[in-house]
C-alpha cells in the first residue's frame, strides 16, 4: 500500500498541483471470487482540495467577515449611545450645581 495523503502521493509520483491525485492512488487487490472480475480497493485520500472544501472555506470566511462588520456597527451604535448618556449626565450635574449655587446666594 502506498501513501494516503494527497501531498505524499504528489511527492511520490512527482505530480504537479494541477494533476489529479485520485488516478495515482495505489490500490490493493481483493481476493478474487470464481467467475468474477478482479476488484481493487483504494484508500480515501486525505487533505484533498475539492470544490466542496473551497466552498466551505469561502462560506466560513464570509461568516467571519459578516460577524466582524456587525460587531463594528454595534460598537459604533453603543459608543454613540454612551456619548449621549455622558452628555446628559454632565448637563444634569451642571444644572444641579447651578441650582445649589443659586440657593446659596438667595439665603
Amino acid at each position: 500500500l502506498g501513501p494516503k495523503r494527497a501531498s505524499k502521493i504528489r511527492k511520490l509520483f512527482n505530480l504537479a498541483k494541477e494533476d489529479d491525485v485520485c488516478q495515482y492512488v495505489i490500490k490493493r487487490p481483493l481476493p478474487q471470487k470464481e467467475g468474477k472480475k478482479q476488484k481493487f480497493k483504494a484508500p480515501k485520500i486525505q487533505r484533498l482540495v475539492t470544490p466542496q472544501v473551497l466552498q466551505r472555506k469561502r462560506h466560513k470566511v464570509a461568516l467571519k467577515r459578516r460577524r466582524a462588520e456587525k460587531n463594528r456597527l454595534a460598537q459604533a451604535e453603543y459608543s454613540k449611545i454612551l456619548a449621549q448618556r455622558q452628555k446628559e449626565a454632565k448637563e444634569a450635574r451642571e444644572l444641579k450645581r447651578k441650582r445649589s449655587a443659586s440657593l446659596r446666594e438667595s439665603k
